[in-house]
């Protein structure tokens, strides 16, 4: 990962530790979940938000989980949206807006 991902990876962990109490280390694409618990989440984010909004959503609604760590590999080829400026700030907003905009919408 580079270092803002990895940066990013980590800020928004402990944000989600601090303000919901998940026990996440990652924001890792890769998700496992039966189709009616998916139903449930109401998932609206098609881009860079969709993970932490399922993390937030499966926190809110005291839906068991279990994270499995993955090992990251170098890269072949160029992201377009860590291996760029404008993906990093549109994909650090979207997150960091899931996490505010979910912590208050809930009224915490």
């Amino acid at each position: 990962m580079t270092p803002q991902q990895i940066f990013g990876n980590e800020l928004a962990s402990v944000l989600i530790r601090v303000l919901y109490g998940g026990k996440f280390s990652d924001l890792g694409p890769f998700r496992a979940i039966k189709l009616e618990v998916l139903n449930k989440l109401e998932m609206q984010d098609k881009t860079y938000g969709w993970t932490v909004e399922m993390q937030l959503k499966i926190l809110g609604n005291k839906f068991s989980y279990c994270e499995v760590p993955v090992r990251y590999k170098k890269r072949i080829g160029k992201s377009k949206v860590s291996g760029t400026l404008v993906g990093t700030v549109m994909a650090s907003i979207k997150i960091l807006g899931w996490i505010f905009k979910y912590y208050f919408k809930n009224g915490k």
